[in-house]
């Protein structure tokens, strides 16, 4: 009985220590409520609209933020060194989806663009010459796609094999592909509406293109896979995925 007294006596006091600042928060309550009572119900409803909005907003950010896909795609002509440069990655939380050269098995980057935080389009720069028209026709096939340019995916064009003395600069590559899809707009720009209808035109009409004309970023790297010099897409790879 005598500690039951204790601890009544106890928590008489810290009631009576609490007294005064109940008496503060609920005249701190009234002067809010007074303050809020002299603002024109306008200008009180326009403030709540600007917080709630402004909630709404943050929480859209925060949550586009988590939701940001990790999945980069590889892709390129068959031989151009996908594969030796999918297993040289050092970005193990991203999803690597290494798509096939093959003209018949090209469908399947489809199923993949819709989540695509970016995309690495790999060439042979050893054998590029022979290969510049097929893999320029390609990546003006990805580069006019409609999710390509709607999400404004990056595309980094991977210069493979560098590490050989007669492979060919990225600058040469470049330039090269430029000039080829160039071609290769000029003679789609025949093509029905009808029968491009999911896809979008390159460039600026009347003027030479060059891929700092497309609406997604379009840049270029040089990489070996087999020495394993991969610094520059590995880079890029982290641009398309972090936080």
């Amino acid at each position: 009985m005598e500690g039951l007294e204790q601890w009544k006596d106890q928590l008489e006091q810290l009631k009576s220590q609490l007294e005064p600042w109940k008496n503060q928060l609920e005249k701190c309550l009234h002067e809010v409520i007074e303050y809020l009572n002299q603002i024109p119900p306008v200008q009180l409803y326009a403030a709540i609209a600007v917080l709630l909005i402004s909630t709404l907003l943050l929480l859209s950010i925060r949550l586009f933020k988590r939701a940001k896909s990790n999945t980069v795609i590889l892709t390129g002509l068959s031989g151009s060194g996908k594969t030796v440069l999918f297993y040289q990655r050092k970005s193990k939380p991203v999803h690597i989806v290494d798509v096939p050269g093959h003209s018949r098995l090209r469908p399947k980057l489809d199923e993949f663009l819709p989540r695509a935080a970016g995309i690495v389009f790999v060439v042979d720069s050893l054998e590029f010459l022979p290969n510049c028209h097929l893999a320029s026709e390609y990546l003006y096939d990805i580069l006019t796609k409609a999710s390509v340019v709607k999400k404004k995916i990056p595309v980094l064009i991977c210069c493979n094999k560098n590490d050989k003395v007669t492979a060919h600069t990225k600058e040469f590559i470049r330039k090269q592909m430029e000039k080829e899809i160039d071609k290769l707009r000029a003679s789609r720009s025949a093509i029905s509406a009808a029968d491009i209808s999911n896809d979008f035109t390159l460039g600026v009409p009347e003027e030479p293109f060059t891929f700092s004309q497309c609406r997604n970023k379009v840049t270029v790297a040089e990489s070996s896979g087999l020495t394993g010099e991969v610094g520059q897409v590995e880079q890029f790879i982290w641009e398309c995925v972090k936080p």
